[in-house]
């Protein structure tokens, strides 16, 4: 993997309120965990929304694409990675994997890729909506962790 950041991650368990009818974690609930691990990768740099407010600008979502790959069950150890792939004039493209943390026979940990995803983020202004250049700055720190 060739990032234009840090990756930042973080691991957590499915609650009962993430379960659907089919009793397993709902579609819904793996893009909020895509958009809690952006959101934190940013305030993790330094870039919290307070941050982006007193700047005048705000990231926001342009397109997802996720493929869900297996299912997560209510009970399973689940690890979201994401980074940021590669940064255009106002625009970053940031991938994001899923994977639920099992023992191989070995009694070490392995991963099982549960969903991808992948989300253009643009750079507007919070005055007028339109498109802002990234600063230099900004994406330096996302670089630096």
């Amino acid at each position: 993997m060739t990032a234009a950041s840090s990756v930042y991650e973080f691991e957590l368990s499915p609650a009962a309120e993430d379960i659907d009818e089919l009793e397993h974690v709902s579609n819904q609930v793996y893009l909020r965990w895509v958009l809690e691990a952006a959101t934190e990768h940013s305030n993790s740099v330094g870039y919290d929304f307070a941050t982006y407010k007193r700047l005048g600008t705000v990231f926001v979502v342009r397109r997802h694409e996720i493929d869900y790959l297996r299912s997560a069950l209510l009970g399973d150890r689940v690890r979201v990675r994401t980074w940021i792939d590669s940064w255009k004039a106002a625009s970053s493209i940031r991938l994001t994997e899923i994977v639920r943390v099992d023992e191989n026979q070995d009694g070490e940990p392995s991963e099982v890729p549960l969903a991808r995803a992948r989300t253009v983020w643009a750079l507007i202004s919070l005055d007028s909506g339109r498109p802002q250049r990234i600063p230099p700055e900004l994406a330096a720190r996302f670089a630096e962790k």
